[in-house]
């Protein structure tokens, strides 16, 4: 796999980590929050985490739906 995708993406677990969250918030999150910055790949959810940073920064992450 090219270093590149992988310095550049983290996995679910690794996205929960980041975000101070339980691995299941995330996967709840994924369909409910349809401005949530994750990327499907196969049947595998990749994030950025200078998209998550831009996410929580505009207030998005908080916002009830």
């Amino acid at each position: 796999m090219d270093n590149n995708f992988e310095d550049n993406y983290i996995n679910l677990e690794k996205a929960a980590e980041y975000l101070n969250i339980k691995p299941v918030t995330l996967r709840k999150w994924i369909g409910q929050k349809k401005d949530l910055p994750a990327h499907q790949i196969g049947k595998l959810w990749r994030f950025k985490k200078s998209e998550l940073d831009e996410w929580v920064h505009s207030g998005n992450s908080a916002a009830r739906r």
